[in-house]
């Protein structure tokens, strides 16, 4: 699975570069999340701007890669599509992880 990561002064951003997170690519994307982010700012974002299908198991990708970050680090969400959203709110992650509707928004003073 293809990931990007670019670094401002507090923050690492990883964009997803495909379009979905699935039962066939979630132990890839752990491991590629553990290679990006490793040693990097104690807040991630996440842009998911691409990916327009996750399952449980790209879910289960994501919270796994949270938990690798530590205590000391914080992962959020940025540009989730409406459906990958709607599984996010359907399955309460959305109140483990903040939801950005877009990268800008999550990069913004106020979303610190």
């Amino acid at each position: 699975m293809a990931l990007t990561s670019i670094t401002t002064d507090t923050t690492q951003v990883i964009k997803v570069q495909s379009d979905r997170i699935d039962a066939a690519m979630a132990i890839q994307f752990k491991e590629d999340m553990r290679n990006e982010a490793e040693g990097g700012s104690a807040r991630v974002i996440l842009d998911l701007t691409s990916v327009e299908f996750i399952d449980s198991s790209g879910l289960g990708a994501i919270v796994a890669s949270m938990k690798q970050l530590g205590h000391d680090r914080r992962l959020d969400l940025a540009g989730l599509h409406p459906f990958v959203e709607k599984v996010f709110r359907l399955t309460r992650m959305d109140t483990v992880f903040k939801l950005y509707p877009t990268l800008d928004d999550a990069l913004s003073p106020a979303a610190d």
